[in-house]
């Protein structure tokens, strides 16, 4: 920037271009040189440190009039100094109103140059941001399908021999139980290629999950759900409720008398799945990549991270959620 501003004005005044000794030619490029300078680094000072009482439409602005503010400054700071001994013969400053015109001119075109530098660098950079959250993105869904595959076996095959299994059956509870569970292989099935989901979809499917549960743990499991209609409609990444209930089941022990009760319910606009610890009497060793996997995709998707809140008495995992608007928008 400096040598291409520089270097153009005396290309383009080269019939009055005069070297009257080494000391001018420095100086001009020295005033060039701290102009940039400066009005480079207000405009990355204020994309920084952006004022929150201006809107983003009047941000470039106002970078740009600070930017113009400090090259003015500075413009007219150097040739008070040097007014006399100038590589051009006619650079005086008379304090004239075309002089005056000029040092602005030259400081707005000094601060769009940064402005543009620096817009190009930003762009470059959120391009590049974007592409490699999108590559991480890709690696968790694929690790979260590997894992949801590697706990499946033909799972189209299982889902059609339920599918007639409910036909054969001949008692209610039967019927029931293979329902939900073809509930359940089903939206395994139809998620594998979304990365989001609808918490009523999720809440549904939990519905079925935990009725098998419930079949399996009989009064050994509790679990209270407390979602208000109103964040139905909001957006999480699919399977995230039912594996920290899966974890609470594995690390915890159940039993009549001391029953596990987990609870799902919305706090602080995040889904909160918590349940009370009782340790089994020979622990699960854990590697908690399952929770190192829901917190990649909750940042990759929404730019949030998942709370977990480990207390003597409780093991409690925030969720945020995030509305439909808000993800597409």
């Amino acid at each position: 920037m400096i040598f291409i501003l520089a270097g153009g004005t005396i290309l383009m005044r080269l019939n009055d271009f005069h070297v009257q000794d080494y000391r001018a030619f420095l100086q001009y490029f020295a005033m060039v040189t701290g102009t940039i300078f400066c009005s480079w680094m207000v405009h990355g000072y204020l994309r920084l440190h952006e004022p929150k009482n201006v809107s983003k439409q009047l941000r470039p602005i106002v970078r740009i009039a600070a930017g113009m503010v400090v090259a003015c400054f500075l413009n007219y700071l150097s040739v008070m100094l040097v007014p006399r001994r100038f590589i051009f013969t006619d650079n005086v400053f008379h304090n004239t109103y075309a002089d005056f015109l000029r040092i602005i001119i030259g400081a707005f075109f000094i601060s769009m140059i940064c402005h543009i530098v620096w817009s190009s660098l930003a762009v470059s950079i959120m391009l590049q941001k974007a592409q490699l959250e999108n590559e991480h993105l890709k690696q968790a869904h694929l690790r979260a399908q590997l894992l949801s595959l590697q706990q499946q076996i033909s799972p189209h095959f299982l889902f059609n021999s339920l599918s007639t299994l409910k036909h054969i059956a001949h008692d209610k509870g039967s019927k029931d139980f293979v329902v939900q569970l073809s509930h359940v292989y089903r939206y395994l099935l139809n998620i594998n290629e979304q990365q989001v989901t609808k918490l009523a979809d999720e809440l549904n499917f939990i519905d079925s999950y935990l009725y098998i549960l419930y079949q399996r743990f009989e009064g050994d499991l509790k679990v209270q759900i407390d979602i208000p209609e109103q964040y139905h409609s909001y957006l999480i990444p699919p399977l995230a409720i039912q594996l920290l209930i899966e974890n609470a089941i594995k690390h915890n022990a159940l039993s009549p008398e001391m029953p596990l009760l987990i609870k799902i319910f919305i706090q602080n606009e995040t889904v909160t799945v918590s349940n009370i610890l009782q340790p089994k009497k020979y622990p699960v060793e854990s590697t908690r990549l399952g929770l190192q996997n829901i917190n990649e995709r909750f940042q990759l998707l929404f730019d949030k991270q998942i709370t977990i809140v480990h207390t003597e008495n409780s093991f409690t995992v925030h969720l945020p959620v995030i509305s439909h608007d808000r993800y597409y928008h």
